[in-house]
């Protein structure tokens, strides 16, 4: 019977797998796939596409048949085709070369008559992220933007989201497509706009104008989560236009705890039935909600009012709350928490009750959906009480909700707790109590506390259940411990106190009936609680104050069984009950406090002996036997300082000061508690600006030039600038002389004059000519095998020719240039060898900027020999341990080859006196090698292990050029061959001594990149028009070429901010040598961000 059921679950599960593609992932990994996608049959390619998607989902690199799979991209097959795509998107960073090949079968397809192919070639051609093809991207998305099929301007509109970060500079035509897009006829469409809008310019709120009622009006129309962002940017473009709607949570006419409460629309329940104020006020909502607000009220309630209101009779609000309503019964909770936000921050607050039944409808939906509506709900209730006040029961704990959705209901439940609904809440919390979830418990206990807090009429009955509980769980945790009891007693107690410290007085039979317990409670954490309310309140009452001799002796006989902390609060109370006794039992109460401090200073504890003679010191009169008429010196002055230490009142804590869920509505924010990456606040009301001409400009940070296909080398050499070893070298500077120390190397070409003034439009647009004669000669070079030129005729003739660089320097119409200005070269010293290592041997090394006389491959060191020593050192020298260092092999290299680092054999120093010095110079051809190379150190006879670190920016050589030559090599070098990064920059801030900040920044920044790289100063820029504290405009351009292949290495330093401060710079390079690049580029950003030389 068994063998049957066997073979009858197989059968199903064969008959299940039936029809799918199931089978591709149980063996993928077939020879036959290069033979299949050589077949002639579509139905074979198919196959073979299908199988090496598996493999790629399985995590095989199938990169090696990547020119096989290109071949097919033009098969007419739509599967072959869609499958060939997916194949390119996935490896098109990895073979770009070869992704290159593909260009002229997109432009073919984006006239296919089928809207899905140029759907699909457009998509393809924005996910290969290539900035050598990023200009014509630019030009399919415009030309696809208008293309008949809906589903292609909805692709088109996706594709902005990738291309504005290859061309970042575009930001202007990028913004002219959204415009269209937002003006289309098709609901798909204009929810992808909405995406679009927000990664490209989010901030160009002005562009809303024309199409805000007919975007309201599609909202209800299209996709679930295209309408969350759609709803919130039509929330910010309102606030922004109109401002704060009057009589509405952020307005600041409501001055009141509760809003409702100031409202005549709904006025308070005059029958007492509790309904207090919230603990958040409008005041603190606006405070967090909109950026960049400063001068509203203060926290003493001194308001100042903001004009920036509006009505909700205002036809763009009217029409948002309008079209925002129906979406509040939405099958999609995050689209009704959008909403809601809508109507929380815009409506009036008399309106605002339409939220509560679809925000109360969606906790019965998911538990992580359910989390974090019940996190916006406690900041809703918090606010206006009054809200949920009538539906405490949906905030009811089921058994299977997780802790975390238990706790906020808690919360929630002592916020709209009322008189009426009190009993049925408590009795909830009386099963909750029972709970195996000790720690879930605890926070029962806590919640309970609060109740009695928010309504003092039940905190009689609070406390008698309280109390039972402190019996009953001192009873068990003395017999049986279980996990977290103690956690469930100490709560108690907690409660016990915030509550009797409302009233002490009315509740000293609860201090006294805990006093009288302390014998069967052992847990130290709740004697101590105890204990403090003991000490606190001895003088109160009629009750307590003749119990105090009693339980003052029973705390001295128990001291030494106590815990640390029980003893410092025990020594605590003893100070306190000593300063407010009465006169008849004075002598005793001295006799009992001295014998403790006895004890206490000769206790194990450092903390108790210091407390011990901390309070011999404070309190002299009551701690000795020499009475009270004894008065020692300062007298008065401690007298007073153990008034404020122990006498002194606690202040209540103020509700601003608790930590709140104080974020937008539905953000993440909201649920992590703090302000997660991306969040914004809303605009300022009444801030925006309908010109639309100030709104074209990029609103986004500088995206990283260096596309996808750099990740993986960035990610691979990111370790080169973490554990760089050229920050934490020990410096030898203070051994040097003045001969050590770098000269100063001054340019010499003095015919040409210190400060260049030119036009920076025509500078500009020179560039422009000449980058447009790069593009061209790259095109007709590099892609003359792709594309020719009667089908790049026809691919532009839907669009007008734009220039495909543009300047960024429009700020002044004129520059200074510094191209022969002199700067200070301090070369920074490691330690090679330290002279405790050595037996008095001490040498540090240096890289030179020295070019080699003997291969243009060598990299020059200085080396410094010190005999630190008393005796007279001999035979020393240097020799590679794993390297070879033969003259031969100094030459024989090639750009592909990897080879081990090679070095130049060296003198031997015959003998070295003691104190004396010696120079000499290391010759080393690295073969771009990064790792340290392990170096031997000879010294009498003896072998010393030692380790030279490779610096990446002595890989390069100065190449000398103008500043025309510089621009026209950097057009020539764009695109895949940029790279850039941002970084900070402190080190001009220790010599902000010149009466010109700015100058001394650029002096600074050149001295510190000539110091430490091998670069050529082209030139220095400032604008004219420049403040005296902004350094923003600042560019800096170095030359170099790199010693193993002779190839251009340029780079360019932009400086932003004040120079009061650190700077942001902007640190790019441009190159042919990817790796390289990468690598030199984390080496200048470390340069940078060293505060020292």
């Amino acid at each position: 019977m068994f063998g049957l059921q066997a073979s009858g679950a197989a059968a199903s599960w064969v008959v299940g797998r039936m029809g799918t593609d199931a089978h591709l992932y149980d063996d993928p990994d077939d020879a036959s796939i290069p033979a299949l996608l050589d077949s002639r049959f579509d139905a074979d390619k198919v196959d073979a596409l299908k199988r090496l998607l598996a493999l790629i989902a399985q995590g095989v690199d199938v990169a090696n048949l990547f020119p096989q799979v290109v071949k097919n991209v033009a098969s007419q097959s739509l599967e072959v085709k869609k499958l060939v795509y997916l194949y390119l998107l996935h490896y098109a960073d990895k073979r770009q070369n070869e992704a290159l090949l593909s260009i002229n079968i997109f432009q073919k397809d984006l006239s296919d008559i089928n809207p899905l192919v140029r759907a699909w070639a457009l998509r393809t051609m924005a996910g290969i992220r290539l900035h050598v093809v990023a200009p014509l991207v630019l030009v399919a998305v415009k030309k696809c933007s208008r293309d008949p099929s809906a589903y292609v301007r909805k692709c088109a509109a996706y594709a902005l989201c990738k291309l504005y970060d290859l061309l970042p500079d575009q930001a202007m035509a990028l913004q002219e497509i959204v415009d269209t897009l937002f003006n289309d006829s098709s609901p798909g469409v204009v929810g992808a706009a909405a995406v679009a809008f927000k990664s490209v310019c989010p901030n160009c709120l002005a562009l809303l104008s024309k199409h805000f009622r007919r975007l309201c009006e599609t909202l209800p129309d299209i996709e679930e989560w295209t309408q969350i962002i759609l709803i919130e940017i039509l929330l910010r473009y309102v606030i922004a236009r109109h401002g704060l709607v009057k009589h509405s949570l952020l307005s600041t006419e409501i001055q009141g705890s509760d809003p409702i409460t100031s409202m005549a629309t709904q006025p308070t329940d005059s029958s007492g039935n509790g309904v207090s104020g919230g603990t958040i006020s409008n005041i603190m909502l606006f405070r967090h909600y909109i950026e960049e607000y400063s001068g509203f009220a203060d926290k003493e309630g001194n308001s100042s009012r903001f004009s920036s209101v509006t009505t909700n009779s205002n036809d763009d609000v009217a029409i948002l709350l309008k079209c925002t309503s129906p979406l509040l019964w939405s099958r999609n909770s995050a689209v009704i928490l959008a909403a809601a936000s809508v109507h929380w921050i815009m409506a009036p607050v008399g309106d605002v009750k339409r939220v509560v039944g679809p925000i109360l409808f969606t906790l019965r939906s998911s538990p992580d959906a359910a989390y974090v509506m019940l996190g916006n709900i406690l900041v809703f209730a918090k606010t206006m009480p009054s809200l949920f006040a009538p539906f405490y029961e949906d905030f009811f704990i089921n058994a299977s909700d997780p802790y975390q959705t238990k706790a906020l209901k808690l919360e929630i439940l002592t916020t709209v707790a009322t008189k009426p609904s009190i009993p049925a809440i408590f009795e909830e919390f009386q099963d909750y109590i029972k709970d195996p979830d000790r720690k879930f418990v605890a926070d029962t206990v806590a919640a309970i506390s609060l109740c009695a807090q928010k309504l003092p009429s039940v905190a009689t009955t609070c406390l008698e259940g309280l109390l039972a509980l402190v019996f009953y769980e001192s009873s068990i945790s003395n017999s049986v411990h279980f996990d977290g009891e103690d956690a469930v007693l100490v709560q108690a107690i907690l409660s016990i106190k915030a509550i009797v410290k409302m009233d002490p007085v009315s509740h000293e039979k609860v201090i006294v009936r805990l006093v009288c317990s302390m014998d069967k409670i052992k847990e130290p954490a709740a004697r101590s609680l105890i204990i403090w309310m003991f000490g606190e309140y001895n003088f109160m009452g009629n009750l307590i104050p003749k119990i105090v001799p009693a339980v003052l002796k029973y705390l001295a006989w128990s001291f030494t069984a106590d815990v640390v902390e029980t003893k410092l609060q025990i020594l605590n109370a003893s100070a306190k009950v000593v300063m407010h006794c009465p006169e008849e039992h004075t002598e005793e109460f001295k006799r009992i406090i001295a014998y403790v401090i006895e004890l206490a200073t000769y206790d194990l504890n450092y903390d108790v002996r210091d407390r011990a003679r901390l309070l011999s010191r404070l309190l002299p009169c009551y701690t000795t036997h020499l009475g009270s008429s004894y008065q020692p010196q300062n007298g008065d002055i401690c007298k007073e300082l153990a008034d404020h230490i122990f006498d002194r009142k606690l202040q209540p804590t103020s509700p601003s000061a608790r930590n709140y869920r104080i974020y937008l509505p539905g953000s993440l924010s909201q649920v992590v508690l703090h302000a997660a990456p991306g969040y914004e606040p809303l605009p300022k009301p009444q801030s925006m600006e309908l010109s639309h001409n100030n709104i074209m400009e990029p609103t986004r940070g500088i995206a990283k030039p260096s596309g996808s296909n750099n990740s993986d080398a960035e990610s691979r050499y990111s370790t080169y600038e973490s554990s760089s070893a050229y920050d934490s070298e020990s410096e030898g500077d203070s051994l040097l002389d003045g001969d050590t120390n770098g000269s100063l190397h001054r340019q010499d070409n003095r015919d040409t004059p210190l400060v260049h003034i030119y036009d920076a439009s025509i500078q500009e647009g020179q560039t422009c000519q000449n980058a447009n004669e790069n593009l061209a000669d790259l095109i007709s070079t590099d892609l003359s095998e792709l594309m020719s030129k009667s089908a790049l005729e026809s691919w532009l003739d839907e669009a007008p020719a734009e220039p495909l660089v543009q300047s960024s320097l429009q700020a002044s119409s004129a520059r200074v240039a510094f191209t022969n200005r002199s700067f200070e070269r301090i070369p920074k010293w490691h330690t090679l060898l330290d002279s405790s290592d050595s037996n008095g041997l001490s040498v540090l090394y240096a890289f030179s900027s020295e070019v080699s006389p003997r291969s243009r491959f060598l990299v020059c060191v200085e080396l410094y020999f010190e005999n630190v020593s008393t005796q007279q050192l001999t035979d020393v020298t240097i020799k590679s341990e794993e390297a070879s260092s033969s003259m031969d092999s100094i030459g024989q290299t090639s750009e592909g080859s990897v080879s081990l680092p090679t070095i130049v054999p060296v003198e031997e120093i015959h003998s070295l006196a003691p104190q004396q010095t010696a120079k000499m110079v290391l010759e080393v051809h690295f073969h771009h090698h990064l790792l340290p190379l392990k170096l031997s150190v000879l010294c009498n006879g003896k072998t010393h292990p030692a380790k030279l670190h490779p610096d990446i920016a002595y890989f390069i050589r100065p190449l000398p050029m103008d500043l025309n030559a510089f621009l026209c090599k950097e057009n020539q070098l764009r695109g895949m061959f940029e790279y850039a990064r941002r970084c900070t920059f402190k080190y001009h801030l220790e010599k902000l001594e010149h009466s010109d900040k700015n100058l001394q920044v650029a002096q600074s920044v050149a001295s510190k990149m000539l110091s430490n790289a091998n670069v050529h100063l082209v030139s220095m820029d400032m604008p004219v028009t420049f403040n005296v504290d902004d350094a923003s405009g600042l560019c800096w351009r170095f030359s170099s070429e790199i010693l193993s292949t002779s190839k251009p290495c340029l780079l360019t330093i932009l400086v932003e901010r004040h120079t009061s401060g650190q700077l942001d710079l902007t640190a790019k390079v441009n190159s042919e040598d990817t790796v390289f690049a990468l690598n030199l580029l984390n080496r200048i950003v470390a340069i940078m961000e060293c505060v020292n030389f």
